[in-house]
């Protein structure tokens, strides 16, 4: 009985809550409804302001993005460099790519030229904005030693730095092809 009077009362007091933060809304007689346009006939809406900031509350999608940044409607990175990460590393296998984290893993790979050792790279895509700081690259070096085991090498930094500068060519490339 107490159980399920503690239940009732919850229950009750989230749909409380619920209702008050649907209601927090910010109107005024310009915003809440249409107001004559200067330039002729019909009336518009002004937008309304949220207690969760200009966008509101988006639960499911996230800010909605004009097609030229780059946003993408559909992943959470910037589509540019997404597009660009998977073009440039086309000729690994892959092992696993997160569209939403903006993470893409390749499987290790051997160059046809050089049995005795392979590579494997991770490709971090940082935000929303084709930016110059939105790629990191994070490549990984194997050889094979006598025992024919593998054996971690290093790998100069320009080599991820020059994937960098890869991804981001291929970027402003897909950008430009898609403004046109």
């Amino acid at each position: 009985m107490i159980r399920w009077t503690l239940r009732s009362v919850a229950f009750a007091g989230l749909g409380v809550l619920l209702m008050a933060l649907t209601a927090c809304q910010y109107s005024d007689a310009n915003t809440a409804y249409p107001h004559k346009n200067p330039e002729g006939a019909g009336g518009t809406y002004g937008t309304q302001k949220s207690v969760f900031g200009d966008s509101g509350l988006n639960i499911l999608g996230g800010k909605e993005t004009a097609p030229q940044d780059g946003g993408g409607g559909g992943i959470g990175v910037n589509s540019f460099l997404w597009r660009a990460s998977l073009d440039t590393i086309s000729f690994m296998p892959l092992a696993s790519a997160d569209p939403f984290g903006g993470v893409i893993i390749t499987d290790w790979y051997s160059p046809p030229e050089t049995q005795g050792e392979r590579f494997k790279v991770t490709v971090y895509i940082l935000g929303r904005d084709l930016r110059a700081d939105g790629v990191r690259a994070a490549v990984f070096r194997q050889n094979r030693d006598a025992a024919n085991g593998w054996i971690d090498a290093k790998v100069d930094q320009k080599t991820a730095i020059d994937l960098e500068n890869a991804i981001l060519t291929r970027a402003r490339q897909l950008r430009i092809a898609g403004l046109q």
